[in-house]
């Protein structure tokens, strides 16, 4: 055990001159001796309730006599002639040691060695390691009951199914309510139902661990049920005949901060943009890498922020397939009006490259048989990413009138969307607030002419494949600015408006319109807190389509959904 008690306060120099002082007269010798005898007294009392052990206690002592020897030998005083009383008797003198001097001895004495004893556990039963401190765990369960109402005037699957294989005009925005199967008689059956309702019981579980490294570096995991070709959806569905459910990795990161202005992230980490659902789904998480710079002293009236971001969608694998990725880059501030309203802003900028779909050559017609080359397919939209929404075409339109080879789907547009995101928040209303958000975002890559450049089959020269390129969303909400007490309570209300072509729908909201672009509707949401960190909640989402469903040769396809849900949040 190191010893630190005698490195701070000048005021232990006397405790060690107490306790190695030599005898002196009467009246100072009685003043030394209590002081002397006071400090034993404590470190006594340490002793007995535990604090430290009679080793540590002879060791602080010891140090005490031994430091006092040391300051004494380096500090010689030449000898003085020795005073005598009057019959001759000499004299020792000591100084004076105030009662106010003894407290502040005491109390140093007693602040050192508890904080020591503290950091170092002294006498603490199964203490745990010092690196657990550093651990910190947390998740939420989710149980949800959801029905899906479908309306029953939706256009029916096999409208879908016509439009593919007689290749009207060979271009969609839902293509999987298009998949079939095909029966005996080599007819072809679709596998969707676009008119039946849905009820589900669902589940979700997530658990995060960040571990602290040092003051400046972090890691976090987080495992979720889900699926693994799901990337916007952690529920697991019950009704598996008791089978048991996965866990997947949700996150794996590095988070280092080695300033108080900047945050730098690898791996797949949290959503690092400013943003609403209908941009980023919020169980969304990236792959790659993101950089956050601020304003160091977030307490400003204005604090600015830059975030860049690199994410890594495919991989090449030559030559089959070229890269995709995702470029990223937001700028903004948070501003403090006054007390009680706040307000932030942020413009970001996204650039997915690499996947635009193109007329795909890579394959021969001989006879029946339609033998694909080793790039067949590399500009796919494929199905495990897509939800709806989207503009898609063929990307092999002389092969959809064949039944035995399915379609390859690719994105009609680029897609570069620009995205303005604010919210306020306003707490003059205690005790409920007053929470506003917006968020529009256009996509400026949005081109026919660059489509038809891509699409180089002679069907696509005169084909406009339609869509809209912007979208925007409002949302109202009134109560506790986060459900986490009993009795907290929050109402929501949310209107989008969001084109066919404004976002990438593979990764916005799954929930109105079940998921995806080319969508229109509201979401109304009550929450009540029941417990501490246990809350109950009901959503009603309503929505239908904007544009057709299919393409301009069926103008009137429609799908409409209302879906109700209701939450049992837990958090721990």
């Amino acid at each position: 055990m190191t010893i630190k008690l005698f490195t701070r306060w000048p005021a232990l120099t006397v405790l060690a001159m107490a306790l190695a002082a030599p005898v002196a007269h009467a009246d100072d010798r009685a003043a030394l001796e209590t002081l002397r005898q006071t400090t034993r007294n404590l470190i006594d009392a340490l002793v007995e309730g535990g604090v430290i052990t009679r080793e540590k206690a002879d060791a602080l002592l010891k140090a005490a006599e031994q430091r006092s020897a040391a300051e004494l030998a380096s500090k010689p005083v030449a000898p003085a002639a020795p005073i005598t009383t009057a019959d001759g008797k000499p004299v020792l003198r000591v100084p004076y040691v105030p009662e106010s001097m003894r407290n502040q001895i005491r109390d140093e004495v007693k602040e050192e060695v508890i904080a020591q004893a503290r950091a170092e556990r002294w006498g603490v039963p199964n203490a745990t390691p010092s690196w657990v401190d550093r651990i910190r765990i947390d998740g939420d369960m989710r149980l949800r009951y959801q029905k899906d109402d479908v309306n029953s005037n939706n256009t029916a699957a096999l409208t879908y199914l016509a439009a593919e294989v007689g290749n009207a005009n060979g271009i969609s925005r839902i293509p999987d309510f298009a998949a079939y199967r095909l029966t005996s008689n080599n007819l072809p059956l679709p596998v969707s139902d676009t008119t039946a309702d849905r009820t589900r019981e669902r589940i979700r579980l997530r658990l995060g661990l960040t571990a602290k490294v040092t003051d400046e570096v972090s890691v976090g995991l987080r495992l979720a049920t889900g699926s693994a070709t799901d990337r916007v959806s952690t529920n697991q569905t019950m009704g598996q005949n008791f089978n048991k459910y996965q866990l997947f990795v949700d996150r794996a990161f590095v988070r280092v901060d080695p300033a108080e202005w900047v945050t730098l992230q690898g791996g797949r980490i949290p959503n690092p943009w400013f943003s609403s659902e209908m941009t980023w789904n919020e169980n969304l998480n990236f792959e790659g890498f993101a950089a956050t710079f601020r304003h160091p002293d977030q307490n400003a009236a204005i604090a600015p922020f830059l975030t860049l971001g690199y994410f890594p969608l495919r991989e090449a694998t030559p030559p089959t397939r070229n890269s995709r990725s995702l470029w990223g880059a937001q700028i903004g501030a948070n501003w403090a009006v006054d007390s009680r309203t706040r307000v932030k802003l942020g413009l970001a900028y996204y650039q997915y490259n690499n996947i635009e779909g193109r007329s795909d050559n890579d394959y021969t017609i001989t006879g029946t048989t339609v033998p694909t080359g080793s790039t067949y397919g590399q500009y796919e939209y494929p199905v495990g990413l897509r939800q709806k929404g989207n503009t898609v075409f063929e990307t092999n339109p002389l092969l959809s009138g064949s039944l035995d080879t399915a379609p390859v789907w690719g994105l009609a547009y680029r897609f570069k969307p620009l995205v303005l995101t604010a919210s306020a928040e306003f707490t003059h209303f205690n005790p409920f607030n007053i929470l506003l958000s917006a968020e529009y975002a256009n996509n400026t890559a949005f081109s026919a002419s660059d489509f038809r450049r891509r699409a180089t089959f002679s069907s696509y020269a005169n084909v406009d494949p339609g869509g809209k390129r912007d979208g925007y969303q409002i949302k109202l909400a009134v109560g506790a600015t986060d459900v986490r007490e009993a009795d907290d309570w929050q109402v929501q209300a949310t209107y989008r408006h969001l084109g066919s072509d404004a976002v990438l729908d593979a990764f916005t909201d799954s929930d109105l319109g079940l998921g995806g672009t080319n969508m229109r509707g509201y979401i109304l949401g009550l929450t009540y807190g029941l417990y501490r960190n246990t809350s109950l909640g009901l959503r009603y989402l309503a929505a239908q389509n904007i544009d057709s469903t299919i393409n301009s040769n069926f103008p009137n396809a429609t799908f409409k959904v209302n879906s109700l849900q209701v939450d049992l949040n837990v958090r721990f």
